[in-house]
């Protein structure tokens, strides 16, 4: 069963959360304030936070603030504060939702199960071990091996790896990239995504990430050299380029014919 901890000062709305919540067949925690829903973490592990912002001892945002010093527990703002200034600031600090009062428990509960589907699928990620080529992926130790040699990535070359790796044959823009990875931390030049992609090259001695001028940037393709796709390309293009040459010369030669014939007159 799956445990979730609501923290919230008002009396009425813990009560109805915790009723529907159990109801809807989770199991529930209340904390009454920031102090309360600390020491609650603490002692206890959740699988996601409802959290008010507006609480005694401790606001929500410093609770939030020092939980995710530590845990990436997906965590639900529920708070009057309809703010633009006060949501942009929940989600500086990487809450996964913000709702706010008064709200509707039927959609509260769905926003409830996607967050959690979103955390699970991302908890089974950090223990799959990708393939690809004679690439190996260990999610589990940030770790990539090619052809049996080992080579230590940092977390940002490594999470756009995967990413790659896990969308093959899509485009992936340099922004799709921040917003997955960098989410709401980045303010920087989005060049900094083509320097992980410059290292992981340098440190892989891969050949199969490209770089696409133009609109889309990064994609993941499978090496085409010594294919027969790539012998029929290269011999269509040297083909092409003969064709080209000997039309300028027949055409260069019909042009210069009378040019030549009115100096020999002269």
């Amino acid at each position: 069963m799956q445990r979730i901890l609501v923290v919230e000062d008002d009396f009425d709305i813990q009560e109805l959360l915790q009723n529907f919540l159990q109801e809807a067949g989770y199991e529930v925690a209340v904390a009454n304030d920031g102090v309360e829903a600390l020491s609650l973490f603490a002692g206890q592990r959740y699988d996601l936070i409802i959290l008010d912002i507006l609480l005694p001892k401790i606001d929500g945002y410093g609770v939030c603030e020092l939980i995710r010093k530590q845990s990436d527990v997906p965590i639900i703002m529920l708070t009057a504060l309809s703010g633009e200034e006060d949501q942009i600031r929940g989600l500086d600090l990487q809450v996964d939702d913000y709702i706010t009062k008064p709200f509707s428990m039927p959609i509260l509960l769905r926003k409830i199960a996607a967050v959690l589907r979103r955390s699970n699928r991302e908890t089974d990620e950090k223990y799959q071990i990708i393939t690809y080529g004679n690439l190996l992926l260990n999610c589990d130790s940030y770790a990539a091996t090619v052809d049996g040699s080992d080579f230590e990535l940092t977390q940002k070359e490594f999470e756009i790896l995967r990413e790659l790796l896990t969308h093959q044959g899509r485009i992936l823009t340099r922004q799709n990239l921040l917003d997955k990875l960098w989410r709401y931390d980045f303010y920087g030049d989005e060049r900094v995504v083509d320097t992980h992609i410059k290292n992981l090259r340098k440190k892989l001695g891969i050949d199969f990430i490209q770089t696409i001028r133009g609109e889309w940037d990064i994609k993941l393709i499978k090496r085409i050299k010594g294919s027969l796709f790539a012998k029929v390309f290269i011999l269509t293009v040297a083909v092409l380029l003969c064709v080209s040459f000997l039309s300028m010369a027949f055409w260069l030669g019909i042009c210069l014919k009378p040019i030549l014939t009115i100096s020999m007159r002269h």
